[in-house]
């Protein structure tokens, strides 16, 4: 049950919570003993009204949509992937890097048969194909994408790309932009209604960093 007496916040473990908690503290809601060594689960700071709460990047947006917590940071991947039942505030202009289909070096595609494609990102591709009016067949991977096309399961893969490395690295390149990803504030609808006015000074305050 979230406690009424603080905003509760589930941060995405790894780099790109570490920058949203810095963009946090500056704006004026610190805790430093988020950043500790610490095995805790959970850090608070009464006097600036925040718990925060490290979770994977992936089930931030389960924490907030189920009301754990009253506020997240996830990926607008993950929001399109899923469709949690959950407000987005705003682009944090943080995490920023795109979507994109990819392939050996070389590839044609050929219409006349179905496309075979490697990705974590199930529900996103369908809708991309499915306004391209291209016939597909999905292979649901949750790693190490690359492999499937240089080992002829896939034609192509569909997945997040930062700075084109590990493709290059793999003869792979970027076929096709599919759209801009970044990390959103997300809120609780409930928790949205009853600490209003808190979340949206947090958001500001975020917004004005």
């Amino acid at each position: 049950m979230i406690d009424s007496g603080f905003l509760n916040i589930a941060l995405p473990k790894g780099r790109l919570g570490e920058k949203v908690y810095a963009m946090l503290e500056k704006a004026g809601y610190p805790c430093p003993e988020v950043l500790g060594d610490s095995r805790k689960l959970i850090f608070e700071n009464p006097d600036a009204g925040v718990r925060y709460f490290w979770v994977k990047p992936s089930d931030v947006a389960i924490y907030v949509e189920r009301g754990a917590a009253d506020l997240g940071v996830a990926g607008k991947d993950i929001l399109l992937e899923y469709e949690p039942d959950v407000y987005e505030l705003t682009d944090l202009h943080t995490g920023v890097c795109r979507m994109a289909v990819a392939a050996k070096k070389g590839f044609k595609d050929d219409p006349e048969k179905t496309l075979r494609v490697a990705t974590k990102f199930s529900h996103i591709a369908r809708g991309y194909y499915a306004g391209k009016g291209r016939d597909i067949d999905i292979i649901h991977l949750n790693g190490s994408i690359e492999i499937a096309p240089i080992l002829g399961l896939s034609d192509v893969i569909m997945d997040i790309v930062e700075t084109g490395t590990t493709l290059r690295e793999n003869d792979l390149e970027v076929i096709e932009e599919v759209l801009p990803i970044s990390a959103r504030l997300i809120a609780n609808k409930a928790g949205y209604r009853f600490k209003y006015e808190a979340v949206k000074e947090l958001a500001r305050m975020l917004e004005n960093n």
